[in-house]
């Protein structure tokens, strides 16, 4: 039976039968079960250290004296029964709960909630963090080894490899958390937990494991520079993800409305909060029954949520399973592509928005929870547009042979622009545009067409508001991004070495040393905000500028993103002008 079950397991995946013969040994299977059986031992007895002895309190929670005393003394007044009166008086007095007073079924029934939460708490960490050490560790044992380049000359499809890398190295962990399952089913029914929830528990919790783990692989191909910090680094990120809402537990009181909701429903602590009431204890219950995604009520309806969940989850294991193709075979190539790069930026703009648009009579600080959003939106499309910057920016050699040999290829009867849009080796000048303007539509249809943004412009524009000048400065900042793309290109195309080095540094020191050195000059963005306009966060002086002003500042910009462009052509045609053109030409 079992050589046929691993010969089918072979046959399948021939990657997962390599992990699991490397792992599923029989010692390694025994302290497995061992460890597993001990903890459940554990985990049960911890709870009989508030078991009801002979010196139960009467105020303790499951003490019924103080109620059935009263009952008891009526009927004991009524019998004239003196004898009772005097033994209830004297354990009052004592505070001694009686044992036959003591509530043993609700005791039951909340000691087996105890163990079912607690179980499932350890599920999810286990999963998570010891799952994702273990991957990145794996990884990076094989890179030292030398054996990941022969697994990636394998014949097998990167799917097969990648899903045998996927189920077969956490396999221990695996093993550990199905022993503990049967203990864990049991706790729910005895606690009456609604066998529904769960179902939606084992779903999440499977969901955000092919996310994270597909995830760890990603982060262990990538960052092989970390050297033996890698595993360290990727499950200590996921521990802390995963330790927020349990840190925020006492003074939870964020709404879930917001842009950050979405990074929340990756978060499974999130999710067992929702599905199960007692986890966190929260007065108000989890922030995610007011969930709402575009005026879609999310979280009043345990199926829409939960659907939405799973649906997060698949998209983005889908699209973290793209990225690991592509990385898996070359190294060398980038995360993601141009035409991936539009989806995923179209998806999380779709996604924080959602978020953000809903019910705002249901909220009292309408204005603070705006401007919090819309802060947030801010970093998190610079970080990623600049992340962009520098993935889908060529080197000079990318460039060089699609600037020589794009017109000896197949690819020849696409347009320029054809190639510029989606080729990976064409400079990324355009594909950062698109994404300015992916980025841009949003904020577009927001400033123009919405109305509340018009109660909070106080907080947010200052009280000199202008819908037109919000516009301008959202152009001044879209022309500052593609200047700051259109350097970091120059640099990359240059012949010097470490040039990703030179382009970080350049594009780090533009960004940030002009508004460091206004601040520590001492010039205000209310006192001079036409400097302010020409620093990386014109946003501080549209209060104090005039549209005309920003207007200016607009076209100065346009000008020097034109000469840019003009010499980044330039510099293209001379990488990808033959040696023997060159030299005919005295270069």
């Amino acid at each position: 039976m079992m050589p046929n079950l691993i010969d089918k397991i072979g046959d399948w995946n021939p990657q997962l039968l390599r992990e699991l013969k490397g792992r599923l040994k029989f010692f390694n299977i025994a302290i497995a079960v061992a460890a597993s059986l001990l903890l459940q031992l554990v985990v049960f007895l911890y709870q009989f250290r508030e078991f009801p002895d002979d010196k139960y309190w009467l105020t303790d929670t499951y003490c019924r004296l103080s109620q059935a005393y009263q009952q008891r003394q009526n009927q004991a007044l009524q019998q004239s029964d003196q004898s009772r009166i005097a033994e209830y008086n004297n354990l009052i007095v004592n505070n001694i709960c009686p044992q036959n007073e003591i509530d043993w079924q609700l005791w039951w029934r909340d000691h087996w909630e105890y163990i079912f939460l607690t179980f499932s708490v350890i599920f999810v960490f286990t999963l998570l963090v010891a799952g994702t050490y273990l991957i990145i560790n794996d990884l990076a044992k094989e890179e030292t080894r030398g054996t990941l380049n022969f697994i990636r000359l394998s014949p097998q499809s990167e799917t097969n490899i990648l899903t045998g890398k996927l189920l077969g190295v956490p396999s221990l962990i695996y093993l550990v958390i199905l022993v503990s399952v049967p203990l864990h089913l049991w706790a729910g029914y005895s606690a009456q937990i609604a066998f529904t929830s769960i179902l939606s528990y084992y779903a999440i919790l499977a969901a955000s494991c092919i996310f994270f783990s597909s995830a760890a692989l990603l982060f262990g191909l990538v960052s092989n520079k970390f050297g033996g910090f890698q595993p360290w680094i990727g499950s200590g990120a996921v521990f802390i993800f995963l330790m927020m809402p349990i840190l925020m537990a006492p003074s939870y009181s964020y709404n879930s409305n917001n842009s950050v909701a979405w990074f929340t429903l990756f978060n499974p602590v999130e999710t067992t909060n929702y599905l199960f009431p007692n986890f966190l204890h929260l007065n108000n219950g989890s922030p995610l029954k007011n969930l709402e995604f575009f005026y879609l009520p999310l979280g009043r309806s345990f199926v829409s949520l939960i659907g939405f969940h799973l649906l997060n989850f698949g998209l983005c294991s889908y699209g973290i399973f793209q990225a690991l193709k592509r990385c898996f075979r070359n190294p060398q190539a980038s995360t993601i592509n141009k035409g991936q790069s539009y989806l995923f930026i179209a998806f999380s703009q779709m996604m924080m928005w959602g978020f953000i648009l809903q019910n705002w009579e249901q909220i009292t600080n309408v204005d603070e929870q705006i401007e919090q959003s819309l802060t947030l939106v801010g970093v998190y499309n610079f970080i990623s547009l600049f992340s962009f910057i520098a993935i889908l920016s060529p080197h000079r050699q990318a460039v060089q042979d699609w600037a020589r040999y794009r017109h000896q290829e197949f690819s020849s009867r696409k347009s320029v622009w054809q190639d510029l849009i989606f080729a990976e080796k064409s400079p990324a000048i355009v594909a950062i545009a698109i994404n300015l303007a992916i980025v841009s539509i949003p904020w577009i249809v927001w400033i123009s067409l919405t109305s509340v943004i018009d109660t909070v412009h106080s907080h947010w524009a200052g009280d000199n508001f202008d819908k037109f000048k919000l516009l301008l400065a959202l152009a001044l900042s879209v022309s500052l991004m593609l200047i700051y793309a259109t350097i970091a290109q120059l640099i990359l195309l240059l012949k010097t070495p470490k040039r990703s080095f030179w382009a970080i540094g350049t594009l780090g020191t533009a960004m940030f040393l002009p508004s460091l050195i206004l601040g520590l000059l001492g010039i205000s963005s209310s006192a001079y905000p036409t400097v302010w306009l020409f620093s990386t966060f014109p946003w501080v002086a549209i209060e104090y500028a005039s549209a005309t002003t920003i207007f200016m500042a607009f076209l100065a910009q346009l000008s020097v993103l034109a000469l840019l462009n003009f010499k980044l052509t330039r510099q293209v045609r001379l990488v990808g002008e033959s040696a023997t053109k060159a030299l005919l030409a005295g270069r």
